[in-house]
Parts: C-alpha cells; structure tokens; sequence
C-alpha cells in the first residue's frame, strides 16, 4: 500500500480528502502536514493556533510534521522550506501526499512540481467534483466545522464563528463557492468520522485584517475576518 502523508490545514477538504483515502483503502496515512507561521503560532491563512491542530493530530490518531515559517518569507524562502520537508519524509519512506485541493489548475500544477522536484506524487481526492455536493457529503458524513476566516470582499463579517452546516448552502450568496475554494471562507473542524472524540474549543476575539493586493501605499483591497479559537478549558 502507498505511504501517504496529507497537507493539512486543520479546514474542512483537507479532512474529507484523508476520509475519502481511508476509506478508499488505497493509501496507508501515517501523518499530516501543516505549515505554520512561526512567529505567532499559527496556521497559515486559516489563522488556528498550532496547539489546536495538535489536537486535531491526536484526535485523529496521526503525528504532526509542520514546516515552520519564520513571518512573511519570499517565495524562494517558501519552497526551499517545503522542499526541505518533503525530502525528509521521502527520505522516511513516504510515496504520496494528499491534498484537499478542488479545481484550482494553476495551484495542483505547482504543487506537482514541488513534489516531482524531490520524487513524490500527489493525490487529489476531491479533484473536480461538484462542491456543492462536497459540502452536503461532508455534513452528511457527520463532520463539524466552524468558519475560522471570511474574505469580507466575499462574505459578511457576520459569517465568522458560524457552524458550517447544511442550511449554509441555502444561505451562500450565488458568487461564492460552496466549499470556499476562491478562498471565500475557511474553516476548523472539531468532529467528524475521522476523530475520536471532538474537540473542545471556545471562540475567542474577532479580528480584522487588511491585506494589500499590490505595493502601492494605502491600496488594502482585501479585508479578512478572524475567529480566534482558543483550547476549552479543563
């Protein structure tokens, strides 16, 4: 059987695309991949603490490797880190790594170089299916999320903390994409058929923050909504 590993962003594909594997029976998953802005302990984009996607790994019974970011880096940072990663766990006998990935041709092209670069291959267990149906699988299936971020572009602000449920596919405005794949929203998932007990949690602060989508001065054309998470206390 194929020793995989999955890129593992704590949200809601990255946890359907490893159920979708084991349960395919093709791939042997023996841990998860996250990379985490080191400076503030986090996930990065998702905005999760690190001790959160830790739980997660334990719940859902697998080790958690993470490539560690130091803050922004350039995009040559960024690969020769991944690389880094990726060759230690081919080095660990690992053949194939998972991702929840949808239908951006762009981001699986570049993530099938970085992965040839070092002799792995990649699996995309979600590829092209209707997200609209992703979604009623993944609440049918018995998993539950939170949104952690919301693209205020995209979505209200209200829209962070919400349960990820059913009635959310009646509620979605028709321009954004039922799982979030134009990065319209992400999420944290606490329970589901892969874990083995949920995870506690309560909400924390909501945060705003701007991101500027060229160098000019005072140009922040995308504005992102956070849901701290934070460990339920004992």
């Amino acid at each position: 059987m194929n020793k995989a590993i999955i890129s593992w962003s704590g949200g809601k594909d990255s946890a359907l695309a490893l159920f979708f594997c084991q349960q395919s029976g093709h791939y042997d998953v023996v841990g998860l991949l996250t990379n985490i802005n080191a400076p503030f302990g986090r996930v990065s984009m998702h905005g999760v603490r690190t001790g959160l996607i830790e739980t997660q790994a334990q719940a859902v019974g697998l080790p958690l490797h993470t490539v560690q970011f130091p803050g922004d880096v350039s995009m040559e940072s960024y690969n020769m880190l991944v690389k880094q990663k990726l060759t230690e766990l081919k080095e660990r006998g690992i053949t194939h790594v998972i991702f929840g990935d949808i239908f951006l041709e762009d981001l699986r092209q570049y993530r099938e170089q970085q992965l040839s670069e070092v002799g792995l291959l990649g699996v995309f267990p979600l590829w092209n299916q209707n997200t609209t149906v992703l979604l009623a699988k993944f609440v049918q299936a018995g998993f539950k999320a939170v949104l952690v971020c919301v693209n205020e572009n995209q979505l209200p602000a209200s829209w962070v903390g919400r349960e990820l449920n059913a009635t959310i596919l009646n509620d979605l405005p028709p321009v954004v994409d039922p799982c979030g794949e134009n990065g319209e929203y992400h999420t944290f998932v606490y329970d589901g058929p892969i874990f083995k007990a949920p995870i506690r949690f309560q909400k924390g602060e909501v945060v705003r923050r701007s991101y500027a989508a060229s160098a000019e001065p005072d140009q922040w054309d995308t504005q992102f909504i956070f849901q701290d998470i934070l460990p339920d206390k004992p």
